[in-house]
């Protein structure tokens, strides 16, 4: 992962990920980069990088083909970094059907990777992508549904 340079953080961003305590510091931003690389992969237009509830934000704005990711980290699971995807869609339900015990999830929220372990690239990339294709994918379900 170390070969996808993702854009500059802007300033606001910037400050968010300087807010988290300096040991999730380094997965979030190694979080940060594979959303940007899994957009860019998955063909999804450019992200829109903001804050939601102060906690950087990921959106497919231009195009609106997915669901927005936050990054985060919660005093209440301190030994985890988060990517969180909106509560209303089946996203962390479809991340345990798809990879079982392999992925650790809050609720139906956020997918969890523990700090100081190996990240799940590949699992993280294909649940990013989720995300990212959210709406897309939907609509894609809905039109074979119906043809």
């Amino acid at each position: 992962m170390t070969d996808f340079i993702a854009p500059p953080l802007p300033p606001a961003v910037s400050a968010a990920f300087d807010s988290f305590p300096v040991r999730a510091r380094g997965p979030l931003i190694e979080l940060r980069r594979l959303v940007f690389r899994v957009a860019k992969e998955k063909g999804v237009g450019p992200l829109t990088e903001t804050l939601k509830w102060g906690e950087p934000a990921y959106l497919t704005e231009a195009t609106r083909t997915g669901s927005t990711i936050r990054l985060g980290w919660h005093r209440n699971a301190p030994d985890h970094v988060a990517i969180y995807v909106n509560c209303q869609t089946n996203l962390v339900d479809r991340f345990k059907a798809t990879f079982f015990d392999a992925v650790e999830c809050s609720g139906n929220r956020a997918l969890l990777q523990r700090i100081g372990e190996p990240t799940q690239t590949g699992i993280l990339a294909i649940c990013i992508g989720m995300a990212l294709t959210y709406h897309r994918d939907k609509a894609t379900e809905g039109a074979v549904a119906h043809g």
